[in-house]
């Protein structure tokens, strides 16, 4: 049994039925490449020879009574693989329009959390002979640098792949009960104002150090300081999917040519799509949109851990200038302003709220503010 870190119950907490917050990821495979035949079964078969890489695959949720603490995820006696991954065919003909529709269509259902938190689709039909594979992944047990570690350990790369380390033996603790999950979270509340006292000395340590990095002539970009546009909106439980491709070789020129990040050519591409949507759509804003960057927060050793253990930076997307040049510039100039002050805050003291604060209040917080509609009359 496993209790969830603050990050990862907020991401449980603010879980709404159109705030959905599981990361979606889609694999296009070519079956003709494989050395033996492509099938569903072998693919779940593949898949379950590995599970015990995955533990957090095999992890239920399990809620503290009276939000007293924060969940617990414990081992599902009643696994079964089937439930997770299933099959789908693609309406004819199987085109980009298609696929882009079933996985917006997909990705709009919220996780069962009755069971472990993930499942995957495998979808076939597609016109030219692929098979795209959906994995939808709660955020409370996977980030961006241990979702790439588990998709490592999941699927190979190579026609003959190494041999699969054997599991362990392992012992499966027994599902708790309600009154002993009530008698945990009895005892980590009397925690809770020693952790409250102590997040609050660091906030306004943190605070001060905020306000020197605005004082600057050009202060890194803050939040709640983008202007408002038509996507600054209350979302519903739909949404809509669609994909392009860009090689890897191209970026990395575009990123030697002009001396800056990979990550600031994938912002300035992003930026141009932007800033040309909402030129088209006569709505483009004088001042420029803002990105919210996750920024990863584990170390090297911890890379596989499971978990979240992420925080962000807010970074100018310059969609205010014409050149494309000189968007990247700008661009770069504010994602280096803004892993500079990331890292003065210390952004894993900032998410420690989610340590300090009781989970009952944190899950209100979450609920009312999607309830009463603020994602949309809240500054961007």
């Amino acid at each position: 049994m496993q209790r969830t870190s603050g990050v990862d119950a907020a991401f449980l907490y603010g879980e709404t039925p159109n705030w959905h917050m599981h990361v979606s990821a889609v694999l296009i495979a070519d079956p003709s490449t494989s050395p033996e035949p492509w099938t569903t079964e072998r693919f779940i078969e593949r898949t379950a020879s590995r599970i015990h890489l995955a533990p957090q695959f095999r992890w239920r949720l399990v809620e503290v009574p009276f939000g007293l603490d924060r969940p617990y995820f414990v081992e599902d006696p009643d696994f079964d693989i089937h439930s997770h991954i299933r099959r789908i065919g693609l309406p004819a003909p199987g085109g980009p329009e298609q696929l882009g529709n079933l996985i917006g269509d997909l990705v709009s259902l919220k996780l069962d959390r009755r069971k472990p938190l993930w499942e995957f689709w495998i979808i076939d039909g597609l016109a030219d002979g692929h098979v795209a594979i959906l994995a939808k992944i709660h955020h409370a047990i996977i980030d961006g640098i241990s979702g790439s570690e588990l998709a490592t350990v999941l699927m190979d790369l190579e026609a003959d792949p190494p041999p699969t380390p054997p599991e362990a033996d392992r012992v499966v603790d027994a599902m708790p009960n309600q009154f002993e999950l009530f008698a945990r979270g009895a005892l980590e509340a009397f925690g809770t104002p020693y952790r409250a006292m102590r997040f609050g000395r660091g906030a306004i340590r943190q605070g001060l150090k905020f306000v020197g990095f605005q004082r600057r002539a050009a202060p890194p970009v803050a939040p709640f300081q983008a202007p408002r546009t038509s996507f600054n909106t209350e979302l519903s439980k739909h949404r809509r999917f669609a994909y392009a491709s860009v090689p890897l070789a191209d970026v990395r020129a575009v990123k030697d040519a002009f001396d800056v990040k990979v990550n600031d050519v994938v912002l300035a591409i992003c930026s141009g799509a932007l800033r040309n949507y909402l030129d088209a759509n006569g709505e483009l804003p004088e001042a420029p949109l803002v990105a919210q960057v996750p920024v990863s927060l584990r170390a090297e050793e911890d890379k596989a851990d499971v978990g979240t253990k992420v925080g962000a930076m807010f970074a100018s997307l310059a969609t205010h200038l014409h050149d494309p040049v000189e968007r990247l510039h700008a661009i770069h100039a504010s994602t280096r302003d803004a892993k500079e002050m990331q890292q003065a805050l210390a952004a894993e003291k900032i998410m420690g709220i989610t340590e300090a604060a009781p989970p009952a209040l944190i899950s209100l917080a979450a609920r009312m503010y999607t309830a009463a509609g603020l994602d949309s009359r809240t500054p961007p």
